[in-house]
């Protein structure tokens, strides 16, 4: 059990986290109104190219972050990029959200807003152009980023899928 939780923190020591939404939530009981918060959480390695979001609810606004670190540190996931920036222009969608992601030349920088900047950061991908579509909701806007990070493909896979060399791409 030791053990365990020592590979966890070492495994989670280098996660750069960015806290993307805190939402006031009421909730209207017999007694009066219940006040709550919500926090949206994005972590990364960008080291390991790795990233993950989470939500989190509680009565104060720390604990509510909290929360949404350690769902966050449960949903890593690995992403494949170049050097500086990704391999291939992308589109993700997550209900109404739409993010579209390009490859960019050396220099140019994080060209993104709000909750896609976080995420990309958290990735560490230094050069990329995206532009939001859709519903300007957090939630499926950092969904959406991700699924279109997700969706990147290694040179060496798609030529595998193809059946062809990699020189021939």
């Amino acid at each position: 059990m030791a053990n365990e939780r020592n590979r966890r923190a070492e495994a989670t020591s280098g996660l750069k986290e960015q806290v993307v939404s805190i939402n006031r939530v009421t909730k209207v009981v017999k007694g009066g109104k219940n006040l709550s918060f919500s926090a949206l959480v994005v972590i990364g390695d960008p080291q390991a190219k790795t990233v993950g979001y989470g939500t989190g609810k509680a009565k104060e606004v720390p604990a509510a972050i909290k929360k949404g670190i350690e769902a966050a540190k449960k949903n890593l996931r690995k992403i494949n990029v170049l050097e500086t920036t990704i391999p291939h222009p992308v589109t993700g969608r997550f209900g109404a959200g739409r993010v579209l992601l390009k490859p960019a030349p050396q220099g140019t920088g994080v060209i993104a807003g709000g909750p896609v900047r976080a995420v990309i950061e958290a990735v560490g991908i230094p050069n990329v152009l995206t532009k939001s579509l859709g519903t300007h909701n957090p939630h499926n806007v950092v969904k959406a980023t991700i699924a279109a990070l997700e969706l990147l493909r290694d040179k060496a896979v798609v030529a595998d899928m193809r059946g062809i060399a990699i020189e021939k791409m």
